[in-house]
């Protein structure tokens, strides 16, 4: 009997590692380097780093340009890591909560010479893991790779490519009837993701027919918008004014996608709500954490759709980006159906931000 893990099963263990605050091996070819995310880095471990070699900390060009660091490889920048540093100061490079108090955190000195597509892959997994998009890593030596293979995780990013570039597949698990508000006639799906990442769930309102453009939303999760009723945002007023519009016609379906706070995560999403308390707006916020505007991946949407049969909708939404993502993947958007709703004294601010900055049709 062989029970080696699958290529997508060990990158789930990878995500798990980091935010375990465990290291994980990435390797391509000959070169292979120990990486650890900088949000669960600690002393310890920060030391043993010291000890293999010169480590460095990987940013995203956002949290770089926010720290006055150069960008020699594009989208990423190599620090190079002082000797008499802390772990303290690793993680101030990755967490922005306190830039105002101590912004001067160089000099900084990035690495011109050299392949960074193994920090590139660390930086993918770590966001992935939903943990602030930095990483410790150091190089290793064959024998020390080998040596520390048979404990940690390896990840061969040259045959993981294509996965990390693909969506993953999200299997049906279940549907039930579940009699709403809006509608008796509800059913929800569940899709569980072949990747090992988060459940997304599919609302089916009445029955709707499949050869004709369907009422549907994609709707990321929001844990403070939709169950607590903040007012920060517009996401609980959406989602309620979608599944009444789509009650009201008797027939539509509902993604709701757990890809919270813009495919961030609810803590990075508050530590945003953190720094725009600090004055800094939506967009602002998540460039200093080291994040795009939006890190959402709506191809999972057209995958949903598909799995359950329709092929065109009628898609409610502000985001001409979700139209976009949809049509490029094979769903056909007959109509843009504008939900305006949810704006108060509070969020009048945001919704300019994302209408100016991120493109929504306010």
């Amino acid at each position: 009997m062989k029970f080696a893990l699958t290529l997508s099963e060990r990158l789930a263990r990878a995500r798990v590692d980091l935010r375990l605050g465990v290291p994980i091996l990435l390797q391509s070819g000959d070169s292979t380097i120990l990486a650890a995310a900088a949000e669960t880095l600690s002393e310890d471990r920060f030391r043993d780093f010291r000890l293999i070699g010169q480590p460095l900390i990987t940013l995203t060009k956002r949290r770089a340009e926010t720290l006055k660091a150069r960008c020699y490889d594009g989208d990423i920048a190599r620090i190079s890591i002082p000797p008499e540093v802390t772990c303290g100061w690793v993680v101030s490079l990755a967490d922005p909560s306190s830039d105002l108090i101590a912004p001067m955190k160089g000099p900084l000195i990035a690495l011109r010479e050299g392949n960074a597509d193994l920090h590139r892959a660390a930086i993918s997994l770590a966001k992935a893991a939903r943990l602030l998009p930095a990483v410790l890593t150091v190089a290793l030596d064959r024998e020390s790779a080998a040596a520390m293979a048979t404990e940690l995780t390896l990840i061969d990013t040259q045959a993981t490519a294509d996965i990390l570039a693909t969506p993953s597949v999200a299997k049906h698990v279940v549907s039930a009837k579940v009699p709403l508000q809006v509608s008796d006639a509800g059913r929800l799906h569940v899709f569980r993701p072949d990747d090992g990442g988060e459940e997304h769930y599919a609302v089916e309102i009445g029955q709707p027919d499949r050869s004709k453009p369907v009422l549907a939303r994609l709707h990321s999760a929001c844990f403070t918008g939709d169950l607590l009723g903040s007012l920060k945002c517009d996401c609980g007023a959406q989602l309620n004014a979608a599944l009444a519009q789509m009650g009201a016609e008797k027939a539509g379906i509902l993604l709701y996608l757990n890809q919270e706070g813009r495919g961030i995560g609810l803590a990075n999403k508050m530590r945003a709500y953190s720094l725009q308390d600090q004055g800094f707006d939506t967009v602002q916020a998540n460039h200093r954490l080291g994040f795009e505007d939006d890190e959402r991946d709506f191809r999972i949407g057209a995958t949903l759709l598909k799995e359950l049969g329709f092929s065109a909708v009628r898609l409610l939404t502000n985001n001409p980006e979700k139209v976009r993502m949809l049509t490029a993947n094979g769903i056909d958007v007959t109509e843009r159906v504008p939900l305006k709703v949810g704006k108060n004294a509070v969020n009048a601010k945001y919704l300019d931000t994302k209408a100016k900055k991120s493109g929504h049709l306010l």
